[in-house]
């Protein structure tokens, strides 16, 4: 088996770099930061910006150092834990967190807003879904799933 620690490195890599690279194409290269909304599929899939200045659904908790610095002490035990247990599928699913929480706590000292940026909506079957959300909020959820139904 691949180290664990070279394991969840890459993993985290890849979804922080997939994370950051659909943020300058949409928010930056689409112009979504001025533009605000781009209907692709409505109401399935709309682009709709958001900066989210609190955790998670925008609820305020300190300034933007302060929640980036939490990302960065959860992500650090978040390795440990998972390091220590050396399962694959625990290694794999705290990489996809923390490249997740790095991404978002990255945008929080990256963007003027001092935010996360998010742009992903999506509606269903009546319900009007107000918020927004990122591919770092994706992997954050999915990793954090997986590492409670196997831990």
């Amino acid at each position: 088996m691949t180290n664990p620690a070279r394991l969840l490195a890459i993993t985290a890599l890849a979804i922080f770099a997939l994370d950051r690279i659909s943020k300058i194409w949409i928010v930056e290269v689409m112009d979504l930061e001025r533009l605000l909304r781009i209907e692709v599929f409505p109401p399935f899939l709309v682009l709709q910006m958001a900066w989210n200045q609190g955790i998670n659904f925008g609820i305020p908790l300190g300034g933007p150092l302060l929640l980036a610095g939490l990302a960065v002490t959860i992500s650090v035990v978040l390795v440990w834990w998972v390091l220590r247990r050396g399962r694959r599928v625990l290694v794999i699913s705290a990489g996809v967190v923390v490249g997740g929480a790095l991404g978002n706590a990255f945008d929080r000292l990256y963007y003027s807003q001092a935010a996360v940026a998010d742009f992903l909506n999506m509606s269903c079957c009546g319900i009007d879904n107000p918020f927004s959300f990122n591919v770092a909020d994706i992997a954050i959820f999915m990793g954090a799933v997986v590492i409670a139904w196997k831990a």
